[in-house]
């Protein structure tokens, strides 16, 4: 897990897939963190992609850097605990600018039985599981 947050974190920004009445949804994110030994995303519950993840949990991540790029499947799980919001505003401070952890808007997700393959040109695909 701690392989995919750094290449996570190095890329920047990693596209978000869900899916919404069986058409792909993709978009870009960035903001990866881990709190209590889990890998977490952040987003608004105003947005479409948490009613998407409401509504289905299966999700898909991509990012490249440096030449190589990672997909990750997981299952994203709400965690709406005060502790983990706080968590992950304060690994993004820009953040707070727009969330807040008691604004009733600010959510975040752990991946659960996340798949990451890592792929390159040069180098066979090398799959971890966390």
């Amino acid at each position: 897990m701690q392989e995919v947050y750094e290449f996570l974190k190095a890329a920047g920004t990693y596209y978000l897939g869900t899916s919404e009445d069986g058409q792909p949804r993709v978009r870009p994110f960035g903001t990866i963190h881990i709190f209590e030994d889990r890998l977490y995303i952040q987003t608004g519950k105003v947005k479409a992609v948490s009613h998407q993840l409401h509504r289905n949990p299966r999700l898909e991540i991509c990012a490249m850097h440096e030449g190589k790029w990672l997909r990750v499947e997981a299952s994203a799980v709400e965690d709406d605990r005060r502790e983990a919001r706080v968590s992950m505003l304060e690994a993004y401070p820009s953040l707070q600018a727009m969330y807040s952890p008691d604004d009733g808007n600010t959510e975040v997700w752990y991946l659960r039985n996340a798949t990451a393959t890592f792929y390159s040109f040069t180098e066979p695909p090398r799959t971890v599981k966390f």
